[in-house]
């Protein structure tokens, strides 16, 4: 008899460990591809009876240490006999391309799409997915890992609030290791607005046509770089050897390129003979011109690639919200077999076929003021458990050497010309070595402009802690009277936050 009640136990024992593993494969290993499904309405449903793991920030400039600022919570809802766990995004518009959202009638984006599996804690070991299942059984709902990002919360309002109602975006990172710490895209949105009232996200008008709230544009906008590209010509210019910082040209104020005169953006002063150096400092199209006529747009091009164009660039967003940079054609991504096939005096400047993002152009600055190593940008800082310990915490990681330490020094002090004499004043800061160069980039709209900034800053002595691009739509100045001092605003709250005045 006790044979008997004891066979009795071990089956339903092993009915109970089938259920469990049944169960956990589908509601876990099987989710993330099920839920990659955009169309897939009855899984999304089902997960939001999980609990997800809160995204959040730290605010730097708080007093309080380990504060925390909550990016996206739960907020419990009975329906039915079940309670659904839904999205709430406590700071609004402040990070929304970044977090993204996550809804039921309108799928996810930003980190809730692409951390979905670590929300819904689906990517667990098979111990922790045994034992959450139990739970599950038992009543108690499914609780994910909570996302920590890198991101300065402060300084991420100084964005928003700098570039106001104007169609923009900044991103800035740490140079040294990759943490990301502003990307703001404005118009931008509430995504507690895209379940029930995304119409009125629909309805947004900005100073552009089309305001395109949705779109991440400091990783996903696509831009004409203007000037700001002459810093990838100039390090191109020195690796080859063929020139220097001392080379000298001639400036009569315009080069002739494919027949046609190309003219400086200030037509009223050529400069006659001068330096490269002087020519970066003051941003003189016809040096540049000439300087991409000699060496070639393929040349030119590969040094791009070893800052990172022609690449995806790396972050935990989805890689749909990431565009490479590059030469684009007919919109497609084009890197050309023949010198010939691109106007190499139009492109050294930034013209030409040539369109970029913000993340790419900081990634620029960044590795020039990193001694030309180039990191990889980052904007989750760790994965944290339910019982609060630390499941993975993202390590710096080194893309390559994008060019040598003498060429990264040379362009570095040329950019840092550039803002105590050049086009690029607005974004000086007392206490700090800054170095930046300004863009214009024209539109083929008589008068609107994309203007940009890109720089690097930190106290003297050091290397940079932070690098920043900042591009503007339709806009009719220049780069150095529109985006310079939007760059040194989140500048000032990266390097000075509130609490160490």
């Amino acid at each position: 008899m006790n044979r008997n009640i004891a066979r009795v136990g071990w089956t339903a024992m092993g009915l109970l460990v089938a259920l469990v593993v049944a169960t956990t494969y589908w509601q876990t290993w099987a989710r993330p591809a099920l839920g990659a499904r955009q169309d897939n309405e009855i899984q999304r449903v089902a997960e939001f009876e999980i609990r997800r793991g809160a995204i959040v920030a730290r605010s730097s400039g708080s007093s309080t240490p380990g504060d925390r600022a909550v990016l996206a919570r739960n907020t419990p809802r009975e329906v039915g006999s079940k309670t659904l766990y839904f999205r709430r995004y406590p700071q609004g518009r402040l990070a929304a391309h970044v977090v993204g959202y996550s809804t039921v009638g309108r799928a996810r984006a930003g980190l809730e799409r692409s951390l979905n599996d670590v929300l819904t804690g689906s990517n667990r070991s098979l111990g922790s997915l045994v034992e959450q299942q139990l739970d599950s059984l038992g009543g108690d709902p499914i609780v994910g890992d909570s996302v920590v990002t890198t991101l300065d919360v402060d300084a991420q309002q100084v964005a928003l609030d700098e570039l106001g109602s104007r169609c923009g975006a900044v991103a800035a990172f740490d140079p040294r290791t990759g943490r990301l710490l502003v990307m703001a895209s404005t118009p931008s949105y509430d995504p507690n607005y895209v379940e029930n009232r995304f119409d009125e996200i629909s309805s947004i008008t900005a100073d552009c046509t089309p305001a395109s709230p949705l779109l991440n544009r400091a990783s996903a906008g696509l831009f004409p770089p203007g000037s700001t590209f002459k810093v990838v010509t100039a390090s191109a210019a020195l690796e080859s050897r063929r020139y220097t910082p001392e080379s000298t040209f001639f400036d009569p104020g315009y080069c002739i390129a494919y027949g046609k005169r190309v003219s400086n953006f200030d037509t009223s002063r050529p400069f006659g003979n001068l330096s490269l150096q002087t020519a970066l400092q003051h941003s003189v199209n016809s040096v540049f011109c000439t300087i991409g006529q000699a060496l070639g747009a393929k040349r030119i091009l590969e040094t791009a690639r070893s800052f990172g164009f022609y690449e995806r660039p790396p972050l935990e967003t989805p890689p749909d919200e990431r565009l490479p940079s590059g030469l684009y054609r007919n919109g497609d991504l084009w890197f050309p077999t023949r010198n010939a096939d691109v106007d190499a005096g139009r492109m050294a400047f930034g013209q030409e076929r040539l369109l970029v993002t913000p993340l790419q152009m900081a990634m620029v600055a960044g590795a020039i003021g990193n001694a030309g190593i180039l990191m990889k940008p980052y904007v989750v800082d760790r994965i944290v458990s339910p019982t609060n310990s630390i499941v993975d915490r993202t390590e710096p990681e080194r893309i390559r050497r994008a060019v040598s330490p003498r060429t990264a020094r040379d362009i570095g002090a040329m950019m840092v010309l550039a803002v105590r004499a050049g086009t690029g004043g607005a974004a000086a800061m007392s206490g700090f070595r800054v170095g930046g160069k300004t863009g214009t980039a024209e539109t083929g709209v008589q008068g609107r402009n994309v203007t940009w900034f890109i720089a690097f800053a930190g106290p003297e002595g050091e290397r940079p802690h932070v690098a920043i691009a900042v591009v503007l739509q339709n806009q009719t100045s220049t780069g150095g009277a529109t985006a310079a001092p939007i760059a040194r605003a989140v500048m000032e709250a990266i390097l000075r936050p509130p609490s160490n005045p």
